[in-house]
């Protein structure tokens, strides 16, 4: 073949999906197994019929609703297709091949991933012993050339989170010229009253930006919308980098209906921590090692154990995300799921 592309993304890890096995409970992709909320297939339903139009390049209505839900000016939202997209143009629209962009490892896997096609430089600052962000050490990584540090709460796939007084005074030593991304695509499983609100910071800060998610808790992950919050010039760049009509027209109709059904989402949201409880005191009880979660996850850290674990969960028809060498994050699904994957967990020797 004589068409040349990039030298370096020979060295690219592929993103790995969570894999689907028919038959099988799928606890691998931190899907809500529920589905999507009625009203939102209600109003997908209705939208489906306008499909040969394009959608709304600008996403005005859902800005609109966004910036009432949060009570923003809409000058200071982006929306994107799923917060991964907006996780690149955050590194498009602050980074060339001469900048940093300083994340926490392990932790989101489109990070690193992102950051390299962007053609930024990647610094992966460890996690601590108990498997939480390591916030003294990415600070001590910030260089001249930092633009960019992603920090994830709760942490993917740990579960871990960051509190508000550590997290003030993390952002009071980060330099003004340097973004931070607050990554809350498991904000609303969050129940500890210490926990930091990304929204409510970005009206403080200026170098602070907020980004959820309507993936996870909302159920919508196969339409794929996301979006953030922050200053006026972040959210004008992200505009100006994303790709245009990537967020479909039925991902702004089902968003738009689901921010519009906030009780249906709070019940949902406190079945899956008190499945989340159960499933985390009974793994414990078994004589696992699980970090505490405030996602709909929890991690396994069972090192060279993990490959194991992972075929005798496959083995009794259970899907995990298995990460070689380090651990499995599981997915809080449906009590009947979580039963089965207890059994497996219970099983495994």
């Amino acid at each position: 073949m004589s068409v040349r592309t990039r030298a370096d993304l020979e060295q690219l890890p592929p993103y790995v999906a969570g894999r689907t096995v028919p038959g099988s409970i799928k606890l691998a992709s931190n899907e809500v197994s529920e589905g999507p909320l009625p009203s939102a297939v209600a109003a997908i339903n209705e939208a489906a019929t306008e499909v040969h139009r394009y959608p709304d390049m600008g996403v005005g209505a859902l800005t609109e609703a966004l910036a009432a839900h949060y009570d923003v000016a809409p000058e200071r939202i982006a929306v994107g297709c799923g917060s991964v997209a907006l996780c690149e143009q955050l590194v498009q629209a602050t980074c060339t091949a001469d900048d940093e962009v300083v994340f926490p490892w392990r932790s989101f896997e489109a990070y690193p991933i992102i950051t390299q096609v962007v053609g930024a430089r990647q610094v992966k600052v460890p996690l601590t012993g108990e498997h939480a962000l390591d916030l003294e050490a990415m600070l001590a990584a910030i260089t001249p050339a930092t633009r960019l540090m992603f920090v994830c709460t709760p942490n993917n796939p740990t579960g871990t989170l960051v509190r508000k007084t550590e997290l003030d005074a993390f952002l009071d030593r980060v330099p003004e010229d340097v973004l931070v991304v607050l990554d809350e695509a498991y904000f609303e499983f969050v129940d500890d009253a210490d926990a930091p609100d990304g929204v409510e910071i970005t009206r403080v800060r200026d170098n602070v930006v907020s980004m959820r998610t309507f993936s996870k808790a909302y159920g919508l992950a196969g339409v794929r919308v996301g979006y953030a919050i922050g200053p006026v010039k972040v959210a004008e760049a992200l505009r100006k980098v994303t790709i245009p009509f990537s967020v479909n027209a039925l991902a702004q109709t089902a968003a738009i209906a689901s921010l519009q059904a906030q009780d249906e989402l709070r019940r949902r949201c406190a079945d899956v921590v008190a499945e989340r409880a159960r499933v985390h005191r009974e793994l414990v009880a078994l004589g696992y090692e699980v970090p505490e979660t405030q996602a709909n996850f929890v991690w396994l850290p069972l090192g060279e154990r993990t490959a194991a674990f992972n075929e005798h969960c496959l083995e009794n028809r259970v899907v995990v995300r298995a990460f070689a060498g380090e651990g499995a994050r599981v997915t809080i699904g449906q009590p009947a799921e979580n039963d089965a994957f207890l059994a497996a967990a219970k099983s495994f020797g």
